[in-house]
């Protein structure tokens, strides 16, 4: 069975990080470009950062650029986001997705919330 877990969300003080996790079941994300997005009340879907298969190019929305970092254990089949620097505007629910991937782009996890404020 398909599943992906996000974990590590939480209440965080402007300026403060956090690190998200993306744990994987059923499918080798290894073999996968990996996406994570994240979405704000009231607002559309936004794509963070995306590791690319092959190569393992990583992009990054220009909104978290300099402030988070994508990252990938295999051995753990789990995605990593490294968040610093955090802004109220960076609060969301976080997701990981296979997004290019036509047989998993559908698998959603439950999410994870980050919320920044004082």
């Amino acid at each position: 069975q398909v599943q992906i877990v996000e974990s590590g969300g939480g209440l965080v003080q402007p300026g403060g990080s956090l690190r998200l996790s993306c744990t994987v079941s059923g499918f080798t994300l290894s073999s996968y470009s990996m996406s994570w997005f994240r979405r704000a009340p009231g607002k559309e879907r936004e794509l963070v950062a995306s590791i690319v298969f092959p190569g393992g190019v990583i992009n990054y929305a220009d909104s978290v650029k300099g402030r988070f970092t994508m990252s990938r254990d295999n051995a753990k089949n789990t995605v990593f986001l490294q968040m610093t620097s955090l802004k109220p505007e960076d609060t969301a629910v976080y997701y990981c997705n296979a997004d290019r991937s036509a047989q998993y782009r559908d698998v959603w996890g439950q999410g994870t919330q980050v919320t920044v404020s004082s």
